[in-house]
């Protein structure tokens, strides 16, 4: 069973910690996490692109010049995508882009991605957070003790002091246990868990 440190925010380890072998020792999918990763990015796609076509676009309704006898080509209206201000031929229109993903490659995509973070050791299990006021440069220095750049922080719940706190510090991101994804773990070098939030993971993934 992998065991992982725990230490406290002066960078002591403190004791340690087993963790699931179904959830932080399984063998990467590699298709599984293509997969909802496209997911994750199509959903956020807003798809509100439009254009008008030359049946949108206001006037046109009388014939530029007659049909023959001027020597120039055949004209409807001065809507017609060939003229300037006309129509767009084919352009976007609002969509849906997300597509879906059936639950159990979700499941499996996040297995695969907390055990990546696992097998590179880029997993660190912090005792708790103490914090009694909103102190962003407190909160940076924690993570400045442990060199760390680019970090997914999880909360096992929320906590209105730590969320504020890092909120405007470049390259962290604070989620809660419940919104843990597969995007954010592959996005950022580094995870760092409060200790209650790992056995909350592992209660989802493992039922």
């Amino acid at each position: 069973m992998p065991v992982l440190d725990v230490y406290d925010i002066d960078n002591n380890k403190v004791s340690q910690l087993e963790v699931s072998d179904a959830v932080f020792g399984a063998e990467a999918n590699e298709a599984a996490l293509y997969e909802t990763v496209r997911m994750q990015m199509r959903s956020r796609r807003l798809g509100t692109a439009s254009t008008k076509e030359r049946c949108d676009i206001r006037g046109g309704g009388k014939k530029p010049w007659r049909q023959k006898g001027t020597g120039r080509a055949r004209a409807g209206t001065s809507r017609s995508p060939l003229w300037r201000g006309g129509g767009t031929v084919f352009g976007p229109h609002p969509r849906d882009y997300s597509i879906r993903v059936p639950k159990k490659i979700r499941k499996l995509a996040l297995i695969s991605a907390l055990s990546l973070k696992m097998k590179e050791q880029r997993i660190i299990v912090l005792r708790d957070f103490p914090m009694e006021e909103i102190k962003t440069q407190k909160f940076k220095a924690v993570f400045d003790r442990f060199g760390l750049k680019k970090v997914l922080f999880v909360l096992d719940q929320s906590n209105a002091i730590l969320e504020k706190s890092c909120r405007n510090i470049q390259g962290v991101k604070l989620i809660r246990a419940e919104g843990i994804n597969v995007y954010d773990l592959l996005n950022h070098e580094h995870v760092v868990f409060l200790e209650p939030s790992v056995k909350k993971i592992e209660g989802t993934l493992t039922s």
